[in-house]
């Protein structure tokens, strides 16, 4: 426990380090997160149950990896597609309070926990929903997912729910974050979309854990 603890200090030390914005309710509530998932995780398995103990840093800090690439302007709203634990919604939307997320999965019990734990943090700009993407009816100015599919499957179910009017310096689109050698699913997108690529380490350099691991953007046309 002394050691889990030690990690979890320094991985929201480095939290802080790479976003000084965070105030002290947002690092509170950051705090809990970490807390609310090895709780559940006993309960349901929304996170490996191997990777619990590094929630933070493989998890909660991936998550906010999104956050380097684009900064969300107040009054957006964004579609987490396929969140299973809550990722990276969760941690995002405690990061963006002024901007509301959606966050969407197929499988009724995680969806379950993930209000749970919106609830216990009193997140009021991030909701919940047992949906499929083609279920979905409302327009985002960004989706973002973690890990769900592959490029071309997460471009068929995001871009149709993708608004058109712009309020971002990037330009709306799928934010994802994958890892491993990514060329194959880029090149089968084809062509006529925009792709970008970047590692995760790079944003968040005191961790080797990100290297091979990449926010993906690809420009909804």
């Amino acid at each position: 426990m002394g050691l889990l603890c030690r990690t979890t200090r320094l991985t929201m030390e480095l939290i802080q380090q790479y976003f000084p914005e965070l105030d002290e309710h947002q690092l509170q509530q950051l705090q809990q997160l970490g807390d609310l998932y090895r709780e559940w995780n006993q309960k349901i398995n929304v996170i490996s149950r191997k990777d619990i103990d590094a929630v933070y840093d493989h998890h909660i800090l991936h998550s906010l990896a999104i956050a380097r690439f684009v900064e969300f302007e107040p009054d957006s709203e964004i579609l987490d597609l396929g969140t299973g634990g809550g990722l990276p919604g969760i941690p995002l939307a405690i990061l963006f309070p002024d901007v509301r997320f959606t966050l969407i999965d197929g499988t009724r019990k995680k969806i379950m926990v993930v209000q749970e734990i919106i609830n216990a943090l009193e997140l009021t700009n991030a909701k919940a929903l047992h949906q499929r993407a083609e279920e979905t009816k409302h327009k985002y100015d960004f989706v973002i997912c973690r890990a769900v599919a592959s490029l071309d499957k997460l471009v068929a179910w995001s871009f149709p729910l993708i608004k058109k009017k712009q309020k971002h310096v990037v330009p709306n689109g799928l934010l994802t974050l994958k890892g491993g050698d990514l060329r194959q699913e880029i090149k089968e997108l084809g062509t006529g979309h925009y792709v970008d690529q970047e590692e995760v380490f790079d944003f968040f350099p005191q961790t080797p854990y990100f290297k091979e691991k990449y926010v993906v953007y690809v420009q909804h046309g």
